[in-house]
């Protein structure tokens, strides 16, 4: 009796139960953090902006020495961003400028175009409000605020947060070890000749390059010959330093696929097969500590199953909170009135009215259609839909 077919849901589930983040951690300078995950909580220490400053170029004044527009008052004196400025005289206002400290006294900014100087002074032209273009003190971040949660992948705009609280190093986890080959005596490297049976190893560079915009630490050990002995040997070195393992193809039970007798000689392995199209088969188990994921051998359906499965497992190994995928809901331009009894993951473009359009070819081996697509429609099983109709969407744009 054959074993019914994993859901996705619970292929996904049983990845992300298995998936141990990394414990090591390390402090890393700013400028070399970009990708990296927070390990701890960064709690600042200071208030964002340190001071109450202008948000405008113009005259910093009181309320209650402006009562109509027009009221001349004497510049007392003039503060520049970095100045460290004296309290304001009543009766007088003080230049400013973007960023600089308001000086005590003053509770408003008026900005320079409603105003005009002369060697005498200035005259306001409008009536200001109290508080009027300060950015006060803790407006962005407070003392003791949590500024980042651990878990998250460190972006530009996180890492200039973190500057901005004085922080010159942030704790970060190591990144995760990834080992990978590639099985098959019939693959060729592009430059090479391409003889008789041979084919040139898409999958080597396409799932080298997810792996690094990951940001894993990736070890090609390149092409293992169909041999048993030859496979052992690269899943033992490759298990010995690594966090994962990572291959493709060769885990079916042909006899010049090796994969699954390797792994099952030098640790466990689970063959799935997922309710899925494309990517029906997938290997999971472990190799000594390492985990082990042996991806199919079609283009297609590796780098599909890699985006919507393997990717939130590593994701989830390297300590992130968040691991996706992220859906949305798109328009689509075309029909789908054949149910089909696997979940569908289809290869579209969003149109300028963001609509999706299909394309022409979904053949598992047409790789050229995950190159054109910037995203994925998520089609259930039994579905059928007109064009129009809502479907989530996973977008490639990061995948790719």
């Amino acid at each position: 009796m054959k074993a019914p077919l994993l859901t996705f849901e619970e292929a996904l589930g049983q990845l992300l139960a298995s998936a141990r983040p990394v414990p090591e951690h390390e402090s890393v300078g700013l400028l070399d953090v970009t990708g990296r995950v927070l390990a701890s909580d960064l709690v600042s220490s200071i208030a964002v902006p340190p001071h109450d400053n202008s948000a405008m170029d113009g005259y910093a004044v009181r309320c209650v020495d402006v009562t109509q527009p027009g009221v001349r008052l004497p510049v007392s004196q003039r503060v520049p961003a970095g100045a460290s400025p004296a309290p304001l005289a009543a009766g007088s206002a003080a230049r400013i400028f973007t960023g600089a400290p308001i000086p005590s006294g003053a509770d408003a900014v008026v900005m320079q175009e409603r105003c005009r100087a002369d060697t005498d002074g200035v005259a306001i032209d409008e009536l200001p409000r109290l508080g009027q273009n300060i950015r006060r003190r803790g407006e962005d971040i407070e003392v003791g605020a949590s500024v980042l949660s651990a878990g998250v992948r460190l972006n530009a705009a996180r890492i200039g947060l973190a500057a901005s609280i004085g922080v010159p190093q942030l704790n970060v986890l190591r990144r995760l070890r990834v080992a990978v080959f590639f099985t098959g005596d019939e693959l060729r490297e592009p430059g090479e000749v391409l003889g008789p049976g041979a084919i040139f190893n898409s999958n080597r560079y396409m799932v080298r390059s997810l792996l690094a915009m990951l940001g894993c630490e990736v070890t090609d050990l390149g092409i293992v010959r169909d041999d048993l002995t030859a496979t052992r040997d690269a899943l033992r070195r490759a298990a010995a330093a690594h966090d994962v393992v990572l291959t493709c193809g060769g885990v079916s039970v042909g006899e010049e696929d090796h994969v699954k007798a390797a792994v099952e000689s030098e640790g466990a392995l689970s063959l799935w097969k997922i309710a899925i199209k494309p990517g029906k088969p997938l290997a999971f188990g472990r190799v000594g500590e390492a985990d082990f994921i042996g991806l199919p051998g079609n283009p297609v359906s590796a780098f599909v199953t890699f985006v919507m499965l393997v990717q939130p497992f590593l994701c989830r190994r390297m300590g992130l909170r968040d691991v996706g995928p992220v859906r949305r809901e798109v328009p689509t331009t075309f029909d789908w009135p054949r149910a089909e009894s696997r979940r569908e993951f289809v290869r579209v473009q969003l149109d300028a009215d963001g609509r999706a359009v299909l394309h022409p070819r979904q053949g598992s081996g047409v790789l050229s259609s995950c190159a054109w697509a910037d995203g994925l429609l998520d089609v259930a099983p039994g579905r059928t839909f007109a064009a129009g109709e809502l479907l989530p969407y996973i977008s490639l744009r990061e995948a790719n």
